[in-house]
């Protein structure tokens, strides 16, 4: 099945994505153009190809579908995003992945700024390098950065796992590298593979939250 965004534009394609038509439907959409808001809500399990660039929220709150873009995606990528897969082959702009439950996202380029902010369960998997400000205040979830990470990094995170492979510009408050044990290992292996992306785990160090933001501390109370 195809879609053609240049004449049967995005709210008929939307529309689809969120009826009981589409479940296993395989579909094609054509010169996406940038467009904002594509592929929003999609609810059924299908696999959407999107050939082009898209704009703003593509794929936010996925549930079950898999989608690629075969292009760039601009803010809010699989913003609030619930399961399903969704993978970009080039870059992303700003917050992608933010406040993310659940499912896979995978950006095989680089992810700008805030990558992950407050992400709730998502695991995200970046090709590239990430820009600043990622997983700000990341609950629980994982990110992997296959490059570099940008300037605080992990700041007041909670739960959740980041491993990097490059260098780390900076990290956030209450963010520190901790022990890569056999678990890890593991679990990063398993990551790499769902990903499609051909890297040692070894090659990783893992960050996470030092718990010292946890609790209110009475004698420090001036200073809040």
């Amino acid at each position: 099945m195809k879609f053609d965004l240049a004449g049967q534009g995005i709210r008929e394609f939307n529309r689809f994505l969120h009826g009981p038509e589409s479940e296993g439907a395989v579909v094609e959409v054509d010169n996406p153009s940038g467009c904002h808001n594509l592929a929003v809500g999609a609810l059924q399990n299908c696999q959407v190809t999107v050939n082009g660039h898209v704009g703003y929220y593509c794929a936010a709150m996925n549930q079950q579908a898999e989608i690629t873009v075969r292009g760039n995606a601009g803010p809010g990528l699989a913003e609030n995003m619930m399961s399903g897969i969704v993978r970009v082959q080039g870059n992303a702009s700003q917050y992608c992945g933010a406040t993310a439950h659940g499912g896979l996202l995978v950006v095989e380029g680089n992810a700008s700024s805030r990558c992950g902010i407050s992400l709730k369960g998502t695991d995200i998997i970046v090709g590239g390098s990430i820009g600043h400000m990622s997983a700000f205040m990341a609950q629980t979830g994982r990110l992997v950065v296959c490059g570099d990470a940008a300037e605080s990094m992990g700041d007041s995170i909670y739960e959740a796992r980041i491993y990097v492979r490059g260098k780390v510009a900076s990290l956030g408050t209450d963010c520190i590298e901790k022990p890569l044990e056999e678990e890890h290992l593991k679990e990063l292996e398993e990551l790499l593979d769902r990903a499609q992306l051909n890297h040692s785990a070894r090659e990783f160090k893992r960050y996470g939250s030092a718990r010292r933001l946890y609790n209110f501390d009475v004698d420090n109370a001036s200073l809040y």
